[in-house]
């Protein structure tokens, strides 16, 4: 006989996909203010060699 009540383990696969989905974006973030940051320095050496 099937269980009654809720799916076994769809509260931790939602869980779960909502932490990697956060995770991911942490690392996206971290990853374009690091290329912005260097972006800016790059034009502020290079406005300092003219």
């Amino acid at each position: 006989m099937s269980k009654k009540g809720s799916a076994k383990n769809t509260k931790n696969k939602a869980k779960h996909a909502k932490l990697m989905a956060q995770k991911k974006n942490k690392e996206a973030k971290k990853k374009a203010d690091r290329e912005a940051r260097l972006k800016e320095l790059n034009k502020k050496i290079n406005a300092q060699k003219k």
